[in-house]
């Protein structure tokens, strides 16, 4: 089974924790897509989008990707960090029912956050992703894959 996640993790890296955890554990391909901005899809079985989240959605970079990446009818799962754990994926969602592609789950967890006025009091969500954050991420993923989906 071919896995690969594309994903922008700027500020603090949070995404990238997570990701590099798996990466650690399964063969997956990392694709940055802001250093790639065209990648062909359509040879993975499995296809994740990861991101923090900026102005209350992923990156613009990711959906951006997903717009004109993301094949029809793939298998398509969700990652993402934000200061304040709420569910951020909606645009996302959208972008996965427009191509017919069918969502396998979602993973959301704290990320340390400075962006603006935040910066001024050090920041929210401080030690984010831990080790529980990153457990929870590998878990997810592990489902992810061991469900029988084809």
């Amino acid at each position: 089974m071919k896995v690969a996640i594309a994903y922008y993790s700027q500020h603090h890296g949070n995404t990238k924790k997570l990701l590099d955890a798996i990466k650690d554990l399964w063969d997956i391909k990392l694709i940055n897509v802001v250093e790639s901005k065209e990648t062909d899809l359509s040879d993975y079985d499995i296809i994740g989008f990861a991101s923090g989240t900026y102005f209350g959605k992923f990156s613009k970079a990711v959906t951006e990707f997903a717009k004109n990446n993301l094949p029809d009818k793939k298998q398509v799962f969700l990652i993402n960090t934000s200061g304040v754990k709420i569910d951020y994926t909606k645009e996302m969602k959208q972008i996965i029912e427009e191509k017919s592609c069918r969502l396998l789950g979602t993973y959301g967890c704290r990320g340390y956050d400075t962006f603006g006025p935040l910066k001024l009091i050090g920041g929210i969500a401080k030690g984010h992703p831990d080790e529980n954050d990153i457990k929870g991420a590998i878990e997810f993923f592990s489902k992810i894959i061991q469900t029988d989906t084809y």
